[in-house]
């Protein structure tokens, strides 16, 4: 398998921690979001969307967006599984990624801060408290969610599941950004064990071959 991405692409972590948790090999290709190489012709005849991460299967089929991606390595690596079986367990684990991937993610997005610095000429101030906004409504919603049905070391028991898949970077972009998390110790538990664990500390942005400061 191959897998473009880019070392602090919060999409990109969350396959890079299932391929590790899968024990998957696969050989990295970085993409420079932060100057712009996912609008590239080339790579744009990879994913139209211009986005990371894309992942190249084995038998060479291409396919974007993380979410389906690791969809994917579920049904066809199924050890661990981190979508549950049964079915209120998946939906639970689906409720809990789904907030940060479809309402807290996209709105704190490189390309979204950027063009509202661009096109609206905020300020980095004002965009420091846009990303807090969002990132505060987000895990409210998180903490609420493992307040209600969370239980174990990880979001839901004591395996990783598809929720710690995207907890742990949001929450690790939210620290780079300096953002006070200190209202949801809850998220900060789960966040804490899982950077002790091998596998997301070999998916972790630190580790990975186009890491710059």
């Amino acid at each position: 398998m191959y897998l473009y991405n880019f070392f602090n692409s919060s999409t990109s972590y969350r396959v890079r921690i299932a391929l590790a948790l899968k024990g998957l090999d696969y050989q990295h290709h970085g993409i420079n979001i932060r100057i712009g190489e996912q609008s590239s012709m080339d790579y744009m005849r990879i994913n139209p969307s211009k986005g990371v991460p894309v992942l190249i299967t084995d038998d060479e089929q291409t396919l974007s967006q993380s979410m389906a991606i690791i969809d994917y390595l579920d049904k066809t690596h199924p050890i661990p599984r981190l979508i549950p079986a049964d079915n209120m367990d998946r939906s639970r684990v689906l409720e809990l990624a789904n907030v940060i991937a479809c309402d807290m993610h996209p709105v704190n997005n490189l390309r979204i801060l950027g063009y509202l610095k661009k096109e609206f000429g905020i300020s980095d101030e004002q965009k420091n408290d846009w990303y807090q906004h969002w990132i505060n409504e987000g895990f409210t919603a998180v903490e609420t969610l493992l307040t209600r049905h969370g239980h174990g070391s990880y979001c839901f028991g004591e395996q990783p599941t598809l929720a710690d898949c995207c907890l742990v970077p949001q929450v690790a972009n939210a620290l780079r950004f300096g953002c006070d998390l200190s209202t949801f110790p809850k998220v900060l538990a789960v966040y804490e064990h899982c950077q002790q664990q091998p596998a997301f500390q070999q998916a972790a942005p630190d580790q990975q071959p186009d890491y710059m400061n």
